[in-house]
């Protein structure tokens, strides 16, 4: 059945269906302005580096950017959606309220799954108008790295500059020990000058060091005594160079060389007229080293006149010229020395006693080289390096056996012996080490034949030589001594020691002993 309307009801219809038509463009051109924008806001949200998530209250995950995407995967991880979770339900809209409307958003530091992000957050309203929480995140995972290696590095600074501290704090105080064995040593040794010539270190040598560095900066007379060759007057070189009067004059006078006449008029000068030839006024040698040093070598053998002359000067510190009346005031220290036992010259009344006790205000007694032989070594390395130079030769060794007999030597003629040994040895040897045939002795001029082991002592070498070198320097010293005794005779020294004759010359092989030398020298008239 078709029912017709009339005109009236047709246009009320179709003015409904014109109505129903704009609504239903409307609403389909607002879901497209919908669309639009959600595809835009999702194209932006995708290109940020950071990652964004949209959480709901309870915690799900309603959106997460490419970036998000990309660092926890798509879908999440269970651990990383837990951690997600547990940051939205902290997160109430109150507090996202607040957060919204203060002056800066927070930024809290945190740990998704295993990944060290820091992120802030703000409240934001769905398409519905349910309230989510947008998470803006950034990875700091480099940052991280940075900051635990900055901190690993301050660490390590921190350790290295606490060990550095504990290295210099022990280094304190090795120096601090080390300064306290520097200066026990130089209790020990004396203050080692440049001007110190002597060799050797034996304790006899570090006590007259030491007795020197006391004395040296007084200007009291120094008497210095001992044997001819024992060094003296290096001792008065080094007492000057160490003395307040150093950079003063210095003279050295051997009162032995000079006529006494002429030893006056040197030392005190003499007035014009005062004998012939005198056609002038000149001053002696303690005027002109006034305000220094004077060293009277060989004091012991000056005569009377000239004791009292010397007297004046050490009492009153003045000078009569020969055919001079008036004194002259001099300001001069002395140090003299002598081989002659002064105290016994003064019982034979060759010496004036007031003058030995004013020159013997400071006595200093040289040790004989027979009481420090642990000294020898040095000094025979002294010797031959000083010769070879001097002689253009090429010696580098000096044999042990050499050493033996040179320890064993008596040395009357003390250090100046045994330089003028070494001198002629380094002169005679041919190749590159000194021999027994080059190394000849002197003949005693006290009378006695000077022989190689002849003063064998154990005297100064008690704790200084191990026992085993002091019993084979013992047994060398035996050997010789038998070959000695036997006239170079090997045969009749091995009866008599009741060794084998092969063993004899082992030991005499050993320690550099010559039988034909032995013979040589008995044969000597």
């Amino acid at each position: 059945m078709v029912i017709v309307a009339d005109n009236t009801q047709r246009s009320s219809f179709t003015g409904r269906l014109s109505v129903l038509d704009k609504n239903d463009l409307t609403v389909s051109s607002m879901q497209d302005e919908v669309h639009r924008l959600s595809t835009n806001w999702r194209t932006l949200l995708d290109a940020m580096p950071e990652m964004v998530f949209l959480l709901r209250d309870n915690g799900a995950i309603e959106y997460m950017n490419r970036s998000a995407a990309k660092c926890f995967g798509s879908p999440c991880s269970a651990a990383a959606v837990t951690c997600l979770r547990e940051i939205g339900k902290a997160c109430s809209q109150e507090q996202l309220r607040e957060t919204a409307t203060s002056e800066k958003t927070a930024v809290v530091e945190a740990v998704i799954d295993t990944t060290p992000v820091e992120y802030s957050l703000v409240p934001f309203a769905g398409y519905t108008g349910e309230g989510l929480i947008m998470l803006v995140m950034r990875d700091i995972t480099q940052r991280k790295t940075f900051e635990w290696e900055l901190h690993q590095f301050n660490t390590s600074i921190e350790t290295i500059l606490q060990q550095k501290i504990s290295e210099l704090q022990a280094s304190e105080e090795m120096r601090m020990r080390l300064s306290r064995q520097v200066n026990s040593l130089k209790n020990q040794l004396g203050h080692h000058h440049k001007a110190d010539k002597m060799v050797g270190s034996s304790r006899k040598m570090r006590e007259l060091r030491e007795m020197i560095h006391q004395v040296a900066s007084s200007d009291a007379t120094i008497l210095i005594t001992g044997e001819s060759g024992t060094g003296k007057e290096l001792v008065a070189n080094l007492i000057k160079a160490t003395s307040t009067r150093d950079d003063k004059p210095f003279l050295k006078i051997n009162c032995n060389a000079i006529n006494d006449s002429i030893l006056e008029a040197d030392l005190f000068g003499y007035e014009k007229g005062a004998f012939t030839g005198a056609t002038a006024r000149k001053i002696g040698k303690f005027e002109v080293v006034n305000g220094g040093t004077i060293f009277l070598d060989e004091i012991g053998d000056i005569s009377p006149r000239m004791q009292v002359s010397l007297l004046r000067v050490l009492q009153n510190g003045e000078i009569i010229r020969v055919g001079g009346t008036e004194p002259v005031k001099v300001d001069v220290r002395v140090i003299a020395a002598t081989n002659v036992e002064l105290a016994k010259a003064v019982k034979e009344n060759k010496f004036r006693l007031d003058l030995y006790y004013r020159l013997n205000i400071i006595n200093i007694d040289m040790p004989t080289l027979r009481e420090r032989k642990e000294d020898i070594v040095e000094l025979v390395s002294h010797f031959v390096n000083r010769y070879r130079d001097a002689f253009k030769k090429e010696i580098d060794f000096v044999p042990k056996s050499i050493i033996n007999r040179l320890l064993a030597h008596d040395w009357p003629g003390n250090v100046r012996e045994l330089e003028n040994l070494i001198q002629r040895a380094v002169l005679m040897a041919k190749g590159k080490m000194i021999t027994d045939n080059d190394l000849i002795f002197d003949q005693d001029p006290r009378g006695k034949q000077s022989q190689p082991f002849e003063g064998f002592s154990f005297e100064g070498r008690l704790g200084q030589v191990p026992l085993k070198e002091m019993v084979s320097e013992f047994e060398a010293a035996v050997i010789d001594r038998i070959l000695h005794k036997c006239q170079g005779n090997v045969a009749t020294a091995a009866r008599q020691l009741n060794v084998g004759k092969t063993a004899l010359y082992d030991k005499m092989k050993q320690y550099g002993i010559s039988a034909k030398h032995i013979k040589h020298v008995k044969k000597k008239p």
